[in-house]
């Protein structure tokens, strides 16, 4: 790995993070770090890894459907170290935490190598394809922390949607209907078009809303599931939940098609409307008038980012997403692409 000066974490109280995979989603995860360091947090980008030399000058190649941002420079290589091998990230001492935004496929190896180095994990979603494959993560001790990129728990007007639920301050839920659709994705096309690596639009998109169904009204006891690995619509079964809770997520839609994330919930005494297309993102309707809900601009990516350097800067060290929600989530999806495969209602 090319060495570029470095201050000791004793001597800055810093979080230092390692990046490994250049991509779009660790183009996302360097972003949030360096907007968590400029908002005053002690965290900074000190080294990265990617296997194709040419990321290395630190210069943006890659968009996306959420954080598009412009092309200039990602991080300056004079200042932060650079590697083709993650092993070597792996190895150095001044490497706190380690953000693996590789394809799914190498989430696991990286991780247990990670961890077994004494570095903090923050894994991008899925930990894994399957649960067998996940399960040698829960195997470990809880110290290092790992932690699953799980990004809508933090995301604004998400975050503000799970508190609502859990205090009643409108009542129950009613009915909530979560959609995830988009175009497929133009980066990393080897990868995305293979559903034995990606998993399809069921696991690499669509999980995010499995996930949040699960983070707000627990783990379903059976799920319904209608379309494809690449256009799902699942309806979540609750003992003593809602009675309807759904979620679309599909990446089947022509490529002009932008990016779509929206929440429609129906609590006893209001309605809570998300888009993420419209401006105010966040609209709530109660008693037969309609207001804005202020939400900060940030997206969930900075809040996992900000959540973890503040559970490793002497906090409480409680993770919000750990590696079991990982295995959880991973478990309900598996039920869902059973429920897809036999056209019936599978349970947990």
């Amino acid at each position: 790995m090319k060495r570029a000066t470095s201050k000791s974490a004793a001597a800055d109280h810093c979080i230092r993070f390692g990046v490994v995979g250049l991509g779009m989603m660790g183009r996302t995860h360097i972003e949030a770090i360096r907007a968590a360091s400029q908002a005053g947090l002690a965290c900074r980008l000190v080294a990265v890894c990617d296997g194709d030399p040419s990321r290395l000058d630190g210069r943006a190649r890659t968009g996306g459907n959420v954080v598009q941002g412009g092309f200039g420079l990602l991080f300056d290589p004079r200042s932060v170290r650079t590697g083709t091998q993650p092993e070597a990230l792996l190895a150095d001492p001044e490497v706190d935490v380690v953000s693996i935004c590789t394809p799914t496929d190498t989430h696991v190896p990286l991780a247990l190598a990670a961890l077994r180095a004494g570095k903090n994990v923050l894994c991008e979603k899925p930990l894994g394809l399957t649960t067998k494959q996940i399960a040698p993560l829960l195997r470990l001790p809880q110290e290092p922390l790992l932690m699953p990129a799980l990004c809508m728990r933090f995301w604004p007007g998400w975050r503000w949607l799970r508190d609502q639920i859990r205090s009643r301050s409108f009542g129950r839920v009613q009915s909530a209907v979560f959609r995830r659709l988009a175009s497929r994705p133009t980066w990393s096309p080897g990868f995305y078009q293979d559903p034995r690596r990606s998993g399809g639009a069921l696991v690499d998109l669509h999980i995010h809303d499995a996930d949040f169904v699960r983070f707000c009204f627990g783990m379903p006891f059976a799920v319904s599931s209608t379309g494809s690995l690449d256009h799902v619509t699942t309806l979540y079964h609750f003992e003593r939940g809602p009675a309807h809770v759904v979620a679309e997520g599909g990446w089947d839609h022509d490529s002009g098609w932008p990016f779509q994330m929206a929440f429609t919930v129906v609590f006893e005494r209001a309605t809570a409307d998300f888009d993420f297309r419209r401006d105010p993102k966040l609209l709530v309707y109660e008693g037969g008038n309609k207001r804005s809900i202020e939400l900060e601009p940030l997206t969930g990516y900075d809040g996992e980012i900000r959540h973890l350097v503040q559970c490793l800067s002497g906090g409480t060290r409680k993770l919000e997403a750990t590696a079991l929600d990982g295995f959880e989530v991973a478990r309900l999806l598996e039920a869902e692409k059973k429920s897809l495969e036999s056209g019936k209602r599978v349970r947990l």
